[in-house]
């Protein structure tokens, strides 16, 4: 494999671009390798700036559920571009987009759309201590809620892999009203909420930790959730930026039956281009200006670009075999662990829908202190081992792998031979 080319753009990136990168994870130092350059991708696939090829397990960190560069996608774009890409005005696919996240999740009555998964996040935050009058918040311990500030104590994702001590940046007084809890404890909850009685105004889950790895809810976590929360006049977010439209066209919401509060979105309602979204109930979202005193904007937001790769992309998913694409990445997960497991590596790989996450640990998985028990060393050598033999993975041992309806049976009859090349 030629990475020449990758090499040297990566290296005069990092006279221009702070690490080399726009995105800490993409830098690959956790696992000791350079980043790759990509040319193009299509389908399933990667091509690199050298023109070696891959097979996609990241998805763009998980937008590209339908496959890169998908014809109705692409078109889509194409048609919206002829006719301008910004407006920084109301448009109609704006509205079309908003009515089909509308009646995909029954929780969700009133949707804004933002620029990011971040925004949103930041934007539900500033909404429930607006409409509460409560400042504090509970999040998860390695639960990843975008960069802002105060979602980055004890955080996840790039976070976690890096190991970043704190929250640099962010002064004590923003993170002060952040309560923290293991993922899958309820008594833990329940404790903040007994030491903060009408304090806390919102809680913020990942119904299924993806920026952790993988991390299933126990059966009775997110119930007694929601339970909690109505109890205590909380409201109850789902952070839905990696599991919506993929865990299933409902999302994790309608997947389990729960109902949040506010969700929020992003990465596939934008079919690949920058785009979030944060909704919910009406009572709640009414209090978004201009209808209601609560600040946010953008004047990205609601882009057309966007709006036409989203809506195009949940078109194809609302006639996509959800089921079908489970039922072929179960049997991919199982095959997988049993070849590392014959390797004799502690290893196992929880998965859901079309996710999964491969832990090189024996210990039970519940939470971000369970996960801290894989060994990284392995991980980065499969990892390398893998992406010499044309495996595209996440580099970080705290992410999870995302794959996609373009997915062929070949992709992961190879991706079981290059694993059954690993030596350790």
């Amino acid at each position: 494999m030629n990475t020449e080319r990758s090499r040297a753009l990566f290296a005069h990136a990092q006279e221009i671009i702070p690490g080399g990168v726009n995105s800490p994870v993409r830098a690959c130092r956790n696992v000791h390798a350079d980043p790759l350059f990509i040319a193009e991708a299509k389908g399933a696939h990667l091509t690199t700036v050298d023109g070696d090829h891959f097979i996609d397990f990241l998805g763009s960190w998980g937008p590209m559920l339908v496959g890169h560069a998908h014809p109705e996608v692409t078109e889509a774009i194409q048609q919206a571009a002829l006719r301008g890409t910004s407006y920084g005005a109301p448009s109609e696919a704006e509205v079309l987009l908003a009515e089909e996240v509308c009646a995909a999740l029954p929780s969700v009555e009133m949707v804004r759309m933002v620029n990011s998964g971040t925004e949103a996040t930041m934007s539900a935050l500033r909404l429930a201590r607006g409409v509460t009058g409560r400042t504090k918040m509970i999040k998860f311990i390695g639960g990843y809620h975008g960069h802002g500030d105060a979602f980055l104590a004890s955080a996840g994702s790039g976070v976690a892999t890096f190991s970043i001590p704190g929250t640099p940046g962010v002064p004590a007084s923003t993170v002060a009203d952040t309560l923290l809890a293991p993922y899958n404890d309820l008594e833990a909850v329940k404790k903040l909420f007994e030491a903060n009685p009408g304090q806390i105004a919102a809680l913020f889950v990942e119904p299924v930790a993806g920026n952790m790895g993988l991390m299933l809810p126990q059966p009775g976590f997110l119930e007694g959730l929601r339970e909690l929360c109505t109890k205590n006049g909380t409201i109850l977010v789902f952070d839905e930026v990696i599991t919506g439209f993929r865990l299933s066209y409902a999302g994790a919401q309608g997947r389990f039956g729960i109902m949040p509060d506010l969700t929020t979105f992003g990465k596939i309602i934008g079919g690949g281009l920058p785009v979030g979204a944060y909704g919910g109930r009406a009572d709640l979202m009414k209090h978004v200006a201009p209808q209601g005193e609560v600040y946010q904007a953008g004047t990205l937001s609601g882009n057309p670009l966007a709006m036409a790769a989203g809506l195009a992309t949940l078109n194809i998913l609302k006639r996509s075999d959800y089921a079908a694409l489970e039922a072929r990445v179960s049997a991919f997960v199982a095959e997988l662990e049993q070849i590392l497991k014959a390797k004799g590596v502690p290893v196992q790989i929880p998965h859901i829908a079309s996710l999964f996450t491969i832990y090189f640990t024996e210990a039970p998985l519940r939470d971000f202190a369970s996960v801290q028990t894989s060994d990284v060393a392995l991980f980065e050598s499969f990892f390398k081992q893998m992406r010499a033999q044309g495996i595209f993975m996440a580099p970080s041992a705290f992410e999870a792998n995302m794959l996609s309806f373009a997915h062929s049976e070949e992709d992961f009859a190879k991706a079981l031979e290059a694993a059954r090349n690993v030596k350790f």
